[in-house]
C-alpha cells in the first residue's frame, strides 16, 4: 500500500473536489462510488451517445498503441465495464486459437460496475480469459511488480489522490512495464473549445437526465475533466511519479489524449 502523505491519513479538514465542489477527502470515494452505482446499467449506452461512437475508436487506438502481446500479465484499472479488457484481451488471442496464458485483469473500485462488465463480457462471448478484482486504483490488492503493463481509461480523474494512484501503478509494473492512462483533457484546436465547453454544460447534464435518469452524474463528468491536470501536467506528475520516456498523444483535438510511461 503507498504510504499516506507526511506518515498521516486524512483528517477532518483535510479537502479535495468533487466537480467544482469541496469536499472533505474521506467523502469523494463514496461520492464518486455513487455515481456509478447509478449509471452503471447505462454507461455503455451513455458514452455512444456521448461521444457519438468516438470512444470506440479511442480505446482501439490505445490498444493498438499498447500493442499487447500473449503471456504478458496486464491490468486494465477503472475498468468496471471491461470494455478495455475484452479488446485487449482480443488483441492478445487474435490469431492464436485460445485465451492467453496469463488472463487479463480488470481491476474496479466500484462493484456495480464490476457486475455489469462480467455480465456484459459474457454476454459478448467472454467466457474466459479475464479476471475481475474489486480494488481501489489509490491501493491496489497486487503485489509489487506484478503486471508487464498497466491501463487506465477515464478513471484517473475520479480518483482522491491522482500521485498516489501513479505511484501504485508504478509498484506493481515490472522493470520494463508500461503504463498508459487514456483521459479527458484540454482542447487544443481553437472554436473547438469553446463549442466543447457548451457541449459538456448544456447537452451532457440533458442527456445524463432524459437517458440515464441521473443529470448530476454529468454534470460531475463535465465539471471533473476541467479539474484535471492538463496534458502538460498529467505528463509531469508521472515523471515525478518515477515514470520514464513520459510521452503523450492527443485524439479528437486534445478531447482525450493517452500518456504513456515506462518503468525501468
Amino acid at each position: 500500500m503507498v504510504p499516506l502523505m507526511n506518515g498521516e491519513g486524512p483528517t477532518s479538514s483535510s479537502t479535495t473536489h468533487f466537480g467544482f465542489r469541496t469536499v472533505a477527502e474521506t467523502e469523494k470515494a463514496g461520492l464518486v462510488r455513487g455515481v456509478f452505482d447509478t449509471v452503471a446499467p447505462k454507461y455503455d449506452l451513455m458514452n455512444d451517445l456521448m461521444s457519438g461512437g468516438l470512444h470506440r475508436l479511442w480505446k482501439a487506438r490505445l490498444v493498438d498503441v499498447l500493442a499487447p502481446r500473449p503471456g504478458q500479465a496486464i491490468v486494465d484499472v477503472a475498468g468496471g465495464t471491461g470494455d478495455v479488457a475484452t479488446r485487449i484481451l482480443d488483441k492478445m488471442t487474435r490469431g492464436t486459437g485460445g485465451d492467453p496464458p496469463n488472463p487479463v485483469t480488470v481491476c474496479d473500485i466500484n462493484a456495480e460496475m464490476l457486475n455489469h462488465g462480467r455480465d456484459r463480457a459474457i454476454d459478448g462471448g467472454h467466457l474466459t480469459g479475464l479476471t475481475w478484482v474489486c480494488g481501489d486504483a489509490e491501493a491496489l490488492p497486487f503485489p509489487d511488480m506484478s503486471f508487464d503493463a498497466y491501463t487506465i481509461a477515464f478513471g484517473l480523474r475520479n480518483v482522491t489522490h491522482i500521485e498516489r494512484a501513479l505511484a501504485e501503478a508504478r509498484r506493481v509494473l515490472k522493470p520494463g512495464g508500461r503504463f498508459l492512462c487514456m483521459e479527458f483533457s484540454r482542447v487544443v484546436v481553437p472554436v473547438l473549445d469553446k463549442l466543447y465547453d457548451t457541449y459538456s454544460f448544456r447537452v451532457l447534464p440533458w442527456l445524463g437526465q432524459t437517458v440515464a435518469g441521473n443529470r448530476d452524474a454529468y454534470v460531475y463528468l463535465a465539471e471533473s475533466i476541467r479539474r484535471f491536470p492538463d496534458q502538460g501536467r498529467l505528463a509531469a506528475l508521472m515523471g515525478e511519479a518515477g515514470f520514464h520516456q513520459v510521452s503523450f498523444r492527443n485524439l479528437s483535438g486534445g478531447v482525450t489524449a493517452i500518456h504513456s510511461g515506462w518503468r525501468v
